[in-house]
């Protein structure tokens, strides 16, 4: 498939637009110092599935987690990571059942940022439990993560917490996946 080039001026048309797999959704500014950041109508049934990015924002501290929560949900948070350290170059698995989010969904450092790219799928859809997998950076540490919030519940919002501290600037984006 050859994917559409647009110029200033051109007539878009629908065969054209209705080949765009992302759409974005939000896009929200984090403030300074703030211990969570909650983006609220970010999904909807518009999309099945969504890919949330934030990047540009620091941490108060060293190397921590970046945990998501969907809603109000505080229970039936169930994921893993495999992550290796830079220098040792052997890989580690941590699991997390029944936490109140998911927990490494992403990463906060004060030296390297902020970096979370999560794919959820069926957040929306109270039929289907909500999964969801992404990657993680930090100083000394890169890994993969992912899991299920074991509930069959729609969600509209989600909220990002460092696992210590709290965070400064950046943006959240939250796209689309286009069915």
């Amino acid at each position: 498939m050859t994917f559409p080039v647009f110029a200033s001026g051109d007539v878009l048309n629908a065969s054209d637009m209705n080949g765009v797999g992302l759409w974005l959704v939000k896009s929200q500014a984090v403030g300074s110092g703030v211990a969570s950041v909650t983006v609220t109508g970010a999904f909807s049934a518009d999309y099945q599935n969504y890919r949330i990015i934030y990047t540009g924002g620091t941490a108060s501290g060293a190397a921590q987690a970046l945990n998501l929560r969907l809603g109000a949900a505080t229970t039936n948070y169930h994921n893993s990571a495999l992550y290796a350290i830079y220098a040792g170059g052997t890989g580690s698995v941590t699991y997390n059942n029944t936490q109140t989010s998911f927990v490494y969904a992403g990463s906060a450092d004060a030296t390297v940022g902020t970096f979370l790219t999560v794919d959820l799928f069926n957040p929306f859809d109270s039929t289907k439990y909500t999964g969801f997998g992404g990657s993680f950076i930090v100083t000394d540490v890169a890994g993969h993560t992912g899991g299920v919030h074991k509930s069959n519940t729609s969600f509209t919002d989600f909220t990002l917490l460092p696992g210590t501290g709290t965070l400064t600037g950046g943006t959240i984006r939250v796209y689309g996946y286009r069915n």
